[in-house]
């Protein structure tokens, strides 16, 4: 579903290089230093460039423009997390077809990818590996406005829902809205890409599908009174884990070390942002400032407690959750090939 949005990604959000070395800037020949030693200037320089060079550097991909799901790996980079375990960050936006198949290709060592995503990539053998849960929960669920009167899944009856068209996204709708006790057959489907929730919802559009931790959060921002319900909370199966960093298989193999000091700074960041929210939206918003700020802000306040939720390790992956996932996938036919338990993740490199 995501990926629909990837042609309207900007292009300017590198922040890795200037984090770890800056221009050097030359000195007035009054300067007592420099009179003195008059190559002062290009042994600074010298000595940045070597600094740089003995860092690591490791490509991370986003899977959409910054948001508070990212907000751990941009504290990383700009409190020197990533510097201090010897790595350079690169972080880039994602190709049209999504981070994980920059990661498969060996481009990138990690990204940001969802676990419904990951199922095609596993059956196609695409050597990525989940290794990390960025936000313990799904908080995906239907958003409409409280004026239309939905406040369960079976009222969607007879209203507009836009839909992606995707087998996965209209199972789900499917199972939510019948185990509500409500006739899929009788949605209106509106095939559109919704890309400004608050702007669609205020159309002939219903209902939208949301992740609540950013859209969710920008209609309580901008004054719109909503009704919603999460999916996990209709069916758990529908926790699954969403979304997740993903790392090169054959990355994870020869450099496991790297690997791992790369996941304790993220974690690090992490800890940080649930924490002390206000100061890494501003971490945030610096580091993109098109984000509006008030939205981000309440996002990450409400964030702090969903990124670890009640787990005690930042990243923990449940095996049980996981699997529930995909044996659904499989049971509904909805995967070609049966993806067996356990497969496709692993909590191995994350911090202890």
């Amino acid at each position: 579903m995501r990926k629909f949005l990837a042609l309207l990604l900007s292009g300017a959000l590198l922040l890795s290089a200037a984090a770890c070395s800056s221009p050097p800037q030359g000195e007035s020949p009054a300067d007592p230093s420099s009179a003195e030693n008059p190559s002062g200037a290009s042994q600074g320089a010298d000595a940045s460039s070597q600094e740089a060079n003995e860092l690591e550097t490791i490509t991370f991909v986003l899977d959409w423009t910054p948001n508070t799901n990212h907000t751990g790996i941009y504290v990383a980079d700009k409190l020197g997390y990533f510097k201090d375990a010897g790595i350079k960050i690169d972080i880039q936006q994602p190709p049209e077809d999504g981070a994980t198949a920059l990661v498969a290709t060996g481009k990138a060592q990690f990204g940001v990818d969802f676990q419904d995503y990951l199922a095609p990539a596993y059956l196609s053998d695409l050597p990525v590996t989940a290794v990390a849960a960025l936000i313990q929960h799904n908080t995906s669920g239907i958003i409409s406005l409280k004026e239309k009167g939905m406040t369960s899944p079976k009222d969607l009856e007879g209203r507009t829902y836009a839909t992606w068209d995707l087998p996965v996204e209209q199972a789900t709708m499917k199972n939510v809205v019948e185990s509500d006790g409500g006739d899929w057959s009788k949605v209106n489907l509106a095939s559109v890409t919704v890309t400004d929730v608050i702007s669609a919802l205020q159309t002939n559009i219903d209902a939208v599908w949301i992740y609540y931790a950013w859209d969710g959060i920008a209609t309580q921002v901008k004054g719109l009174d909503t009704n919603y319900f999460y999916f996990k909370d209709i069916n758990p199966v529908f926790d699954y884990y969403t979304p997740v960093l993903v790392a090169n298989n054959d990355y994870l193999e020869q450099n496991p070390e790297t690997a791992k000091a790369f996941l304790a700074a993220v974690a690090k960041g992490y800890e940080y942002a649930i924490e002390n929210p206000k100061e890494a939206a501003q971490i945030l918003c610096e580091a993109d400032s098109t984000l509006d700020q008030d939205i981000v802000l309440a996002s990450q306040q409400w964030l702090a407690d969903q990124y670890k939720a009640e787990v005690d390790q930042w990243g923990y992956i449940d095996a049980s959750r996981w699997d529930a996932f995909y044996q659904w996938l499989w049971d509904n036919q909805l995967i070609e090939d049966e993806i067996p338990a356990g497969f496709g993740f692993t909590n191995d490199y994350l911090p202890e």
